[in-house]
């Protein structure tokens, strides 16, 4: 095999997580190739809600949010746009009293890992946000959150790689991949053209809800199911949303944009596996809900629905870190909706793992082998 296709690192899937490690690699120096089947940032990575979020995520993902929420700030400089990412702050809501104590709660937990919330409550929660209706009782705001346009934001990330001298292949979808003991070998058909060896020393598994298809090859299959998440957009209306809106126990979850369209999202469309489609029973329903918590919105039009295909576990925890089969093989995927404001961190502490075989940022939580117990008594 051609030395001119060999790579110190070859990764399967051009989302915003594997185009952000391809950036991280290829920044640090090494021989990068990026292999996605179709447009990179077009899946799940280009067409989510947009949300930049640390508040509400499970203690064990803190300290990569924490990590990762740090990039944001740094994104003109890394891929030379600033995505519209907007500090908006993000107002996690309590539609009843009972739920106030658990925000409370994890308002206290998230302070030991360096992340400022509030909860506002009673007479003081009316005074400062009159535009809610009476949906919403309380809720807990971080200031630190906000929002970006994955549209724009999943893209610049290749642009940003190739950029630094990764070789970043579109509509190349990966055929087939081994290790012979010493290297990985794979086949990557091109949507015209012949088909392209590669070897590679690593290998990123960072191929979404399809990640499976590279696991499963090396016995390190995980009990993952695709999800359609449910969004649309207004018409241009008023400015009147002050953060970025999401809700105790889920259901609905709201931003403005600077041109005024609301961004709403909440439920479930419908798929394939393979495609998806926004669900017009999901959206009525959620958007009954949306108008109990922002009144304004009774009269909008709204024009846009869509919807993704991503990938969810059992836990709603991403898998990250080592194959426990194969040397020098790395997983990525599984983020369960919630990959957005994590991926730039995910990109880093990837390349943490290929340049220093370990990473500062824990991710013992997130081993792809986590689920096996459970999977062997299933058989």
């Amino acid at each position: 095999m051609s030395d001119a296709l060999h790579y110190d690192v070859v990764v399967a899937g051009g989302g915003l997580v594997g185009a952000s490690a391809a950036r991280a690699l290829a920044e640090r120096g090494l021989r990068v190739a990026l292999f996605e089947r179709r447009y990179c940032g077009a899946q799940a990575s280009g067409v989510n809600y947009g949300g930049v979020r640390c508040q509400g995520r499970p203690e064990e993902q803190l300290p990569l949010a924490m990590r990762a929420r740090s990039l944001w700030d740094r994104l003109p400089a890394l891929i030379g746009i600033d995505g519209e990412f907007v500090r908006s702050g993000h107002l996690r809501l309590a539609r009843r009293e009972s739920d106030l104590e658990p925000l409370d709660t994890w308002s206290a937990m998230a302070s030991g890992y360096g992340l400022a919330t509030v909860v506002l409550r009673g007479a003081e929660f009316r005074q400062r946000f009159p535009w809610l209706g009476e949906g919403a009782v309380g809720g807990s705001l971080c200031l630190s959150d906000g929002h970006a346009n994955p549209r724009l934001v999943s893209p610049a990330f290749a642009r940003a790689a190739r950029a630094l001298g990764a070789h970043v292949h579109e509509c190349t979808p990966v055929a087939s991949v081994a290790h012979d003991g010493v290297r990985f070998q794979l086949t990557a058909q091109p949507a015209e053209g012949e088909a392209l060896h590669v070897s590679a020393d690593w290998l990123l598994n960072t191929s979404g809800a399809w990640a499976n298809h590279i696991a499963d090859t090396f016995g390190e299959r995980v009990p993952m199911h695709a999800i359609y998440p449910n969004m649309w957009v207004t018409e241009p209306l008023p400015k009147f949303i002050g953060h970025n809106l999401g809700v105790y126990g889920g259901g609905v979850y709201a931003r403005q944009v600077a041109r005024g369209n609301c961004v709403i999202g909440g439920g479930r469309g419908t798929g394939d596996g393979e495609y998806a489609q926004a669900s017009a029973d999901t959206t009525r329903a959620v958007m009954r809900e949306a108008c109990a918590l922002l009144p304004a919105l009774r009269h909008a039009l709204l024009i846009r629905t869509w919807s993704g295909v991503e990938g969810e576990t059992p836990d709603g925890n991403p898998i990250i870190g080592m194959s426990r089969t194969t040397p020098r093989l790395v997983h990525a995927f599984g983020f369960s909706g919630g990959g957005f404001l994590l991926a730039p961190g995910v990109g880093e502490v990837l390349a943490d793992l290929v340049t220093h075989g370990e990473s500062a940022t824990p991710i013992a939580a997130f081993a792809v082998d986590r689920f096996a117990p459970a999977m062997a008594e299933a058989r």
